[in-house]
């Protein structure tokens, strides 16, 4: 059914993510890097694709020239179809010097994309969580439930409430009432702990949101959540999609049913990408018949040159050189010396772990050329008058805290070879993939 429909995406990916800095410092939110090679924004946008939804429109703003980059890149799609496109858009200021006040007026100063593309229904998606989600069964239930607004929805903790939309359904998944990121609300039905909340996804009626939005403007109303989907309640059908029904193809036994994390703060997102390590995981990166896809990845294979390891992933063009690393998650072109030890850490690209050094429970951001005999996450008072520190303990190191050496001197003394190793930390990156750093 939902194949026969003209749907149009547009992607939210305008974040500024203050709850993520440092590590949003010089980028947006959905242009953090997650995971062994994919950046957030990654996710919704391999969703849309993956449910042959191949017309997106990316909103951006804060920071955004990184992601700019990492589209330009990864996700041109071919010329020869003009339909399928993933087109970044910045604020137009087509209505005035203002840039985007609220989700609702993002869109609608973009409101000729739609009337343009003239699609029946529009998907308003956020570019910052991790999950998989077939789009076309959305679709489908939205068509079939004559819904005007679908919202996708999913329980959250009770503790969460305050930083989603939470939503109050009938027996037919009809909304009653959404309260955007209340202070407090009661439980769901049949729950003591958990509320019902809006994921952020929304499927339009093209008709309805476009009067919606006209009528918002006019009412210097700028947010979906807090002002548009409130107040549509009295006058049109909006019903709630059930995420945990969405069925995704090639998902293994043993994986969390219906995963999705909303990484707006380093410990969710330090803790998703543990929740992707180990034989079993809660989310398992490798799906072929649902991947992820990641930006194009120009260097070697990863070395490991001799240390041990225990439920890691080291990215491509790095080097393992005799060092320990026990739940550690290494980005492209990271080289870790002899004797170093990694426990539960982040590393980004192009960094260096001096032989000896010890990290634990931290997230380095690129760039780094941590020295030897280093100890990172041991001393928590004195790593916060150098470093971030979560109130639960996870040292964020900021991109090039630590200056980078020369090229020749980063290599590992014990194995000059390796300068040979074509990607490798030794060598200068390749232009392209520094450019969407």
């Amino acid at each position: 059914m939902s194949r026969t429909r003209n749907v149009l995406a547009i992607v939210m990916a305008g974040g500024e993510g203050s709850r993520l800095h440092p590590l949003t410092a010089e980028r947006c939110k959905p242009a953090v890097p997650f995971n062994g090679k994919h950046r957030i924004v990654d996710f919704v946008l391999s969703n849309l694709v993956n449910s042959e939804i191949y017309s997106i429109y990316l909103l951006v703003q804060y920071k955004s020239q990184s992601l700019i980059e990492h589209i330009r890149q990864s996700w041109t799609m071919t010329r020869f179809i003009p339909e399928h496109f993933v087109t970044v858009v910045p604020p137009q200021m087509r209505n005035g010097p203002e840039w985007f006040q609220g989700t609702a007026d993002s869109v609608y100063q973009n409101i000729h994309l739609i009337e343009n593309f003239q699609p029946d229904i529009v998907a308003v998606f956020g570019a910052d969580h991790i999950y998989r989600m077939d789009v076309r069964q959305m679709v489908d239930f939205h068509i079939s439930s004559k819904a005007h607004v679908s919202v996708a929805t999913l329980p959250v903790p009770l503790a969460q409430c305050s930083q989603v939309g939470i939503v109050d359904i009938d027996a037919q998944h009809r909304i009653r009432q959404f309260v955007e990121k209340p202070a407090t609300t009661q439980p769901m039905p049949g729950s003591s702990t958990h509320a019902l909340a809006s994921m952020g996804n929304y499927l339009f009626n093209a008709d309805v949101l476009l009067d919606a939005l006209h009528k918002a403007h006019a009412a210097g109303h700028s947010d979906f959540g807090r002002d548009i989907l409130p107040r549509m309640l009295q006058s049109h059908r909006l019903m709630a999609y059930d995420f945990h029904t969405n069925s995704i193809p090639g998902v293994a036994p043993y994986e969390e049913h219906g995963y999705w994390r909303d990484v707006g703060t380093i410990d969710a997102y330090y803790q998703a990408h543990f929740d992707t390590l180990g034989a079993a995981p809660r989310f398992r990166m490798t799906n072929r018949q649902w991947p992820i896809y990641a930006s194009p990845d120009q260097a070697e294979s990863a070395q490991i040159e001799n240390g041990v390891l225990h439920r890691s992933v080291v990215g491509s063009g790095s080097i393992v050189d005799g060092a320990s690393l026990d739940h550690a998650m290494l980005r492209r072109s990271v080289l870790v010396e002899r004797g170093a030890q990694l426990e539960h850490c982040i590393v980004m690209e192009r960094s260096r772990i001096g032989a000896g050094a010890r990290v634990r429970r931290a997230i380095v951001d690129q760039d780094n050329d941590i020295p030897g005999d280093e100890r990172i996450g041991f001393d928590l008072m004195a790593d916060r008058k150098r470093f971030h520190v979560t109130p639960s303990g996870i040292v964020v190191v900021p991109r090039g805290y630590f200056p980078a050496r020369t090229a020749a001197s980063r290599l590992p003394s014990a194995r000059p070879r390796l300068a040979l190793q074509a990607g490798s930390p030794a060598e200068l990156y390749p232009s392209e993939l520094q450019a969407a750093a």
